[in-house]
């Protein structure tokens, strides 16, 4: 039987170590990059020095026209066309990127940026007077999609009205829903949500029109919820709209690809609309992507290859359907279709045979002759069999629940820059002194720690909130080679019973370790491209803890026992100076011998300047965490501010502060109350 005890004790980390990281020097590169000007004349003009027989290089970035400065960071990437010595910078907050003592050749320079198409441009130095000024325009990719949707403002009263209507929809109670919705509506006609909401609920009265009406001003305002798209396309299939339905339904496939249900009613709508290879194509996705959960596409596909033709695989889907929901409500009519198509073939095998017997009589007339032959071209045209409503065959809508924690960092769809090849080797390296020089330069640092602690619902509702305040201190140290250890104190005799829920959570702000020189060899890395992280080019780089390899990052220590436990996860690592501003992580596996369920980590980091050691680390700021374990699931957020900093040099020695709740924890009992959506 397990007590509770603490969450996580990392042998290789703390809850600091991996994200501090003292800004080194410049590494050597093929030419160097100015970040600043070296001073100005009087006419306020840019004075630019440069080593001999080297030049200047500026790059202004601008989106879709002149004059329209880029509003995110792009990266450009030089590239000596002698020796293919290459060299990445980031576009400055003026939208423009500058290199000094680029050497007299040849180069060829690409211009990305994320949501936009790279552009190229051939670049000739050969005086050290001249400075060229490249003005780049980039033009939007047709095939991005545009995520930034900005969040609803709702005032106090439709929040609430709205979760007592979801609450309503949760129970069936739809007469209680519609009065919540009314009242939320008056106030917020336009909001995304509550359209959504009245949609679903006209839907579930059956009443299509106006569902369809409501949806519709859903995606209005929100054009790429895939939810949404769906419920429309499946109103529109119901009122027997077919291009209506087509066109919603081709949309969400777009902005939800690896979901299967938008894929068979598009194919139920190509299939009304009689595109019996589409209808065919969009089953079969489906089919791949929706597994056992879309048997209802077999019905689609079955009947999209009896209009093609082909009888012996149509009916093969049927059965496939019949063999996955035997007990269907509809399991007779798709018996009934079988044995029609069946009767049918029989008919036709019996035509043409007797096609070919006549065909050998030598006495038959030219005329009989003719006949026979239209009668075998006849049977070899599909028959028109009336089929079955392939809605017939699923679930009716659910309201679907937003999930309580984000999503797994392999589900998430990333947004890249398209053809931009990534430095994998310098990311990882330059991330990597980025770390290594904390351990090495940093002993110890002290902070003011603000815990907020959540126990929620099945639905990711809180039902109690606690919050706490400590003092905290953290270590670093290297006892042995290759083996880093990180010493945190919240108070002298803090114990369980201080933390809420009797768990005690550190080490999560450790992840950045994973890219330390000593502990990156345990982790597969790749790097998956350039990324946008708050409109600052990022590279990403996603890790999986190898199982060749100790796992010395993370571990559960339940009682007296340690648990391993496997992360993977996706850093965010700036283009220009190689910081790591965020990592999420999350288990490989469940650990169902310890009741831990899943797991998912955010942590995000920032620059903190400490002016009397004339030094700026990157600190972790914030680190969330979200788990379910022991059949319970919790929200917690770390934040940290008012950092105080030791290094190895100091001998000055500090007594470990006793870290006392800055109030009594706030504690709110609140009941259960439905999804968000």
């Amino acid at each position: 039987m397990f007590r509770r005890s603490t969450i996580l004790k990392a042998y290789a980390a703390g809850i600091f170590s991996a994200g501090l990281f003292v800004l080194p020097a410049a590494p050597p590169a093929a030419f160097a990059q100015a970040r600043a000007p070296y001073g100005y004349t009087e006419e306020n003009r840019v004075i630019l020095s440069t080593s001999p027989n080297t030049g200047i290089l500026t790059f202004k970035v601008f989106a879709e026209h002149n004059g329209s400065r880029l509003s995110r960071q792009a990266i450009v990437r030089l590239v000596n066309v002698a020796n293919h010595a290459d060299v990445w910078q980031a576009t400055e907050d003026n939208s423009e990127s500058l290199f000094t003592d680029v050497p007299y050749g040849d180069y060829e320079a690409e211009i990305s940026a994320v949501g936009y198409l790279s552009s190229h441009e051939s670049v000739r130095l050969v005086s050290t007077h001249d400075r060229l000024q490249f003005d780049i325009v980039l033009h939007r990719d047709p095939a991005a999609v545009n995520l930034d949707v900005a969040d609803t403002i709702l005032s106090p009263r439709v929040r609430k009205e709205t979760k007592r209507a979801v609450e309503s929809l949760k129970s069936n109670k739809l007469a209680d829903a519609q009065r919540h919705l009314d009242a939320a509506y008056k106030d917020s006609p336009a909001d995304p949500n509550l359209n959504f909401l009245l949609g679903y609920l006209y839907f579930q009265k059956r009443d299509f029109t106006r569902a369809s009406d409501y949806l519709t001003a859903a995606i209005t305002t929100n054009p790429h919820n895939p939810q949404a798209l769906t419920l429309l396309g499946r109103a529109d299939l119901e009122r027997k709209d077919y291009p209506t339905a087509r066109s919603a339904l081709e949309k969400a496939v777009l902005a939800d690809n690896q979901n299967w249900l938008p894929h068979n009613l598009l194919a139920d709508a190509y299939l009304h609309e009689k595109n019996y290879p589409k209808a065919r194509d969009e089953a079969q996705v489906a089919i791949a992507k929706g597994k056992q959960e879309a048997s209802a596409s077999q019905l689609v596909l079955g009947q999209a290859l009896l209009n093609l033709g082909e009888s012996q695989a149509g009916v093969q889907a049927l059965q496939l359907f019949l063999q996955e929901s035997p007990g269907h409500p509809i399991a007779g009519q798709v018996r009934s279709l079988i044995a029609q198509v069946q009767d049918q073939n029989n008919k036709d095998q019996n035509n043409k045979d007797q096609n070919n017997e006549d065909q050998n009589n030598e006495d038959l007339n030219n005329k009989e002759q003719s006949s026979n032959r239209q009668l075998a071209e006849a049977s070899s045209t599909p028959a028109r069999l009336p089929g079955v409503d392939p809605l017939l065959a699923l679930p009716g809508p659910k309201l679907s629940v937003k999930d309580w924690q984000p999503p797994g960092v392999d589900d998430v769809q990333l947004s890249l820059a398209p053809g931009v090849a990534c430095p994998t080797d310098k990311v990882i390296d330059e991330s990597g002194q980025r770390v290594q020089a904390l351990v090495d330069d940093v002993a110890k640092f002290a902070a003011v720690e603000d815990l907020f602690h959540q126990a929620l619902d099945n639905y990711g509702t809180p039902v109690r909130t606690e919050t706490r305040k400590f003092n905290y201190v953290a270590s670093i140290t290297e006892p042995q080679p290759g083996f880093l250890a990180v010493d945190e104190y919240r108070a002298d005799k803090l114990t369980l019973a201080g933390y809420p829920d009797q768990i005690a959570s550190t080490g999560f702000a450790a992840l950045a370790l994973v890219f330390h020189p000593h502990m990156r060899d345990n982790f597969q890395l790749v790097c998956e491209g350039l990324g946008d992280w708050h409109g600052q080019a990022a590279w990403l780089v996603h890790f999986r803890q190898r199982e060749d390899r100790p796992n010395r990052m993370h571990e559960y220590k339940v009682g007296n026992r340690y648990v391993p436990v496997p992360l993977k996860g996706r850093a965010y690592i700036t283009a220009d100076k190689f910081q790591i501003v965020r990592i999420e992580a999350e288990l490989v596996n469940p650990l169902p011998e310890i009741q831990l369920l899943s797991e998912h980590q955010v942590v995000e980091y920032g620059p903190v300047p400490f002016a009397k050691k004339n030094t700026t680390l990157w600190l972790p700021k914030s680190a969330e965490i979200y788990f379910d374990f022991r059949r319970h699931r919790y929200y917690r957020r770390h934040s940290f501010d008012q950092y105080m900093l030791f290094s190895t040099e100091t001998e000055e020695k500090r007594k470990e502060p006793v870290a006392q709740p800055a109030d009594k924890p706030v504690t709110e009992d609140r009941k259960p109350s439905g999804p968000s959506t």
